[in-house]
């Protein structure tokens, strides 16, 4: 099976299906500047305001190295306003207008989160999409880390999603699944998507908190949570339910006896138990989507 998007303006974008890869391209414009100014997401600058809290640097040493298991391919898309957007596509074997938008953590769109893209690609049997919300920054140190989150731009990031929507065309629907930074994002995707997100997975990521944003959720929400988190912390998660309650929509909260990170396998602070009974949790969520 092969696919083949169609693009106006300047892109590459290859697609994994079988053993082929399709790439095109097409002759550039400059993208125009958006006609209105999107929102700030206030819970995503909630949680880039940890970055200020030394306990939280302190909290998320540098990544340990880990095995690298690529099988997908960078690709990059016009994004509205700004430069093109890039992500880390892998396509499944099977057809389908399914996808899993990943949302990496406040270290970027690093070798962790690709080999992610390539592990749910195959348990879900569905196309997967990790967006870098970065634009090409990876970082390897807290402080590095810090200033990337700080310096990220929400306007930015939401076209970014809006960019991916419009390529990967009008019978694409949506699961969208996020860790830390990226786990707020992960409920931001959801509320961009509109009525083709599917389902929203968030591990241990700041909930929107505006009512009348939640109510035009379209999904349901998964949110692991790590009980011994001090930011993304029981309060949070509390708020996040009646939020979620008196908006009408449906959240469910895994926990875990384990800190902030810890199913990342490149942190200290994983913790492999809980990570995979998450894992099984998760996969049984969004096979149901």
């Amino acid at each position: 099976m092969q696919k083949q998007f169609l693009w106006s303006v300047l892109f590459s974008f290859s697609v994994l299906a079988g053993a082929a890869v399709i790439h095109a391209f097409t002759v550039a414009k400059p993208n125009p500047a958006p006609k209105d100014a999107m929102p700030m997401c206030h819970s995503v600058d909630d949680f880039a305001a940890f970055a200020n809290d030394p306990a939280f640097m302190a909290a998320h040493p540098a990544p340990k190295p880990i095995s690298v298991d690529h099988q997908g391919k960078m690709v990059d898309f016009p994004v509205e306003g700004g430069p093109n957007g890039r992500g880390y596509l892998m396509m499944s074997h099977g057809n389908t207008n399914k996808y899993l938008l990943l949302f990496h953590e406040w270290w970027g769109l690093n070798d962790y989160i690709k080999n992610e893209t390539a592990m749910w690609c195959h348990d879900l049997g569905i196309n997967v999409l990790a967006l870098d919300l970065y634009d090409g920054k990876v970082a390897t140190t807290p402080e590095e880390a810090g200033n990337l989150m700080k310096a990220n731009d929400p306007a930015r990031s939401a076209a970014i999603i809006q960019g991916a929507m419009k390529v990967l065309g009008e019978n694409a629907d949506y699961r969208t699944m996020g860790w830390c930074f990226g786990g707020g994002w992960s409920m931001q995707a959801a509320l961009l998507l509109k009525n083709k997100a599917k389902g929203c997975v968030m591990y241990y990521g700041m909930p929107e908190k505006d009512l009348e944003k939640l109510k035009t959720l379209s999904t349901d929400v998964l949110f692991i949570h790590a009980s011994q988190d001090q930011w993304i912390n029981d309060q949070v998660v509390a708020d996040l339910e009646k939020n979620m309650k008196e908006a009408g929509k449906t959240v469910t909260v895994q926990r875990y006896d384990a800190n902030h990170a810890f199913a990342n396998p490149s942190s200290p602070r994983y913790n492999d138990a809980s990570a995979k009974a998450s894992r099984a949790v998760v996969k049984a969520y969004l096979m149901a989507k």
